[in-house]
């Protein structure tokens, strides 16, 4: 698959696959300072991009980040429209009680493209069929 990608920033670090048919593409980002704790930033990446037809751009949160920092993606997986062409951001959150210190170039999350449907058809219906869940929600299989 070949992905059309523009530096916005002269800064900015094309993301590439650490290891041989990883999913993931490590993104990194042009800004720097401190996630206080429990607090939420929005990083650029000083990056554009353009993926395949029928494909969008998902950011996920690094394990390492997650495990070592406490720090995720705040709306995981978010998803980059396949028709935006604006600075890639990422929205971080720290759940730790500890600050984290963001330099400029940081690996802050990965990249995955998936395939999607690109036309969606609602069929407004007055009835769906019965399912042994039903409208059993959150929790409904316990803890």
């Amino acid at each position: 698959m070949k992905v059309k990608m523009m530096k916005l920033h002269k800064d900015a670090i094309i993301p590439k696959q650490q290891h041989k048919g990883d999913v993931g593409l490590d993104l990194h980002t042009i800004d720097e300072g401190t996630l206080r704790p429990k607090g939420k930033a929005l990083l650029r990446t000083g990056l554009a991009v353009k993926p395949p037809k029928g494909y969008e751009m998902q950011i996920r949160p690094r394990s390492g980040l997650a495990f070592k920092h406490g720090i995720t993606v705040l709306n995981s997986p978010a998803t980059i429209e396949p028709t935006y062409r604006g600075d890639v951001g990422i929205i971080l959150y720290n759940t730790s009680d500890e600050p984290f210190k963001i330099k400029k170039g940081d690996r802050i999350a990965q990249a995955v493209f998936k395939k999607y449907e690109e036309k969606v058809e609602i069929e407004v219906v007055d009835e769906l069929d019965k399912t042994a869940r039903g409208a059993k929600g959150f929790g409904s299989t316990g803890v």
